[in-house]
Parts: C-alpha cells; structure tokens; sequence
C-alpha cells in the first residue's frame, strides 16, 4: 500500500524543515532578546503579535509524532481534519499525506503568521498535496468558526492557551468517536485544556502518548 511519506518530493520537504527546525532553539533565545524577554508572554503580547516575532521558528511536532498523526488519520479514516497551527508545515504534511492514502478526506489548518502560511502553501504545491488542504490564514477562533463538520480528527498544535477555546468551538462539529490530538504537554498553558479533557463529564476518554513533549489523544465518547 501506499505511503506519501515516503514520496520522494514529501520526504525531502520534512528533511528540509526538520534539519531547519534544529536551529529553532537559537531562533527562541534570539527573538525573545529582540523583544527585551518577553517575546511568548501570554500577558503581554496577543497571539497575533508572538505570532508575527516567531516567524522565523518552525515549533515542529518530532518526526514520532508525525508519524503518530500520520497512523491515526490512516486508522480513522476522518471526512475531515482540522489543525490548529500549521507553522511551517510539518504536522499538516504528516496529515495531508495520510488522507491521500485513504483516498478520501481533506485537511482545513490555520496560521496566524503571513509568513508562516505563505511558506506552507508553497511546501504543499511543491509536495502535489495542495490539493486535500485548505489553509485558513488567521485568528482561527475566527476563521473555523463557520467549519462545516463532521470533524474527525482535530490537532491542537498553536499557543496554548487557546486549545480549549479552539476545542470548544468545534466541539458541535466532532463526529462521534472523534480523535482530538493536543501537542507539547510540558508547556505552560495547557493545564486549563488537560483539566477538561481529562474530565469523564466533558466528553472524552483522554490518555497521555509519550513522544517528546508528550501528545494528549482524547477520544470524543
């Protein structure tokens, strides 16, 4: 059977930007000099802004984790994946190369960053998967807010802080039975979203996978 991923224009794409994403560390300490120590402070920049001053860094899901994305849309076979956060493109290329080997589906992701999403757009054209995914350029609170459901897999991969009110959102549009993926569980600003997954009386049964920061799979029961 068929694996996009391994598609010559695909893996070269992922090589590229994961050997790119290696520099994201310095690219971190440098923005945050730029803007006096405080470049991803919640309580002081809106998400547009740290947005716009991180435009140079990739913050890519691990190449496991990919392929974990990967495995769950090929096993879950969703009408439609959302995620929340392109970036560069990583994550969204695991998952638009996963609908293509289903033969049926579409990605819709979003990114606040112009820069970020103009980049993505040209990675999807170079790799022949623009085709299953529709990129959403902006505040995506606002631009999911018409999705058109079901919804079978959702990733939540952006600023932290907005992975609970992104999940409520779409939350009339998950298909029963949908996977809901919530990456970087170490970071601050997650605990509000953990809370209530983790929640019987919310709607999920939620277990934690171990890859890198750790990814949060909630099942919508």
């Amino acid at each position: 059977m068929a694996n996009t991923l391994h598609e010559p224009r695909v893996a070269s794409a992922l090589k590229r930007m994961f050997a790119q994403a290696e520099q994201d560390e310095i690219s971190f300490r440098r923005v945050d000099e730029e803007n006096g120590g405080n470049a991803f402070d919640p309580a002081r920049l809106t998400a547009q802004q740290r947005a716009d001053v991180a435009d140079r860094i990739y913050m890519p899901v691990s190449a496991d984790a990919g392929r974990l994305l990967y495995s769950m849309v090929r096993a879950a076979r969703p009408a439609t994946v959302v995620e929340f956060g392109t970036s560069y493109g990583i994550s969204t290329l695991h998952l638009a190369a996963a609908v293509r080997d289903n033969g049926t589906g579409r990605v819709v992701t979003t990114e606040m960053s112009a820069t970020k999403a103009q980049a993505a757009r040209r990675t999807f054209t170079e790799t022949g998967l623009d085709d299953v995914v529709t990129l959403l350029e902006g505040d995506a609170l606002e631009t999911l807010a018409d999705l058109e459901g079901p919804v079978g897999l959702l990733l939540l991969d952006g600023w932290k802080e907005l992975y609970l009110p992104v999940l409520k959102l779409l939350e009339p549009q998950l298909a029963p039975g949908a996977l809901v993926a919530g990456d970087d569980l170490g970071l601050p600003g997650m605990q509000p979203y953990l809370d209530y997954v983790r929640d019987p009386g919310n709607g999920y049964e939620s277990i934690t996978f171990p890859v890198e920061d750790g990814v949060e799979i909630s099942c919508r029961v």
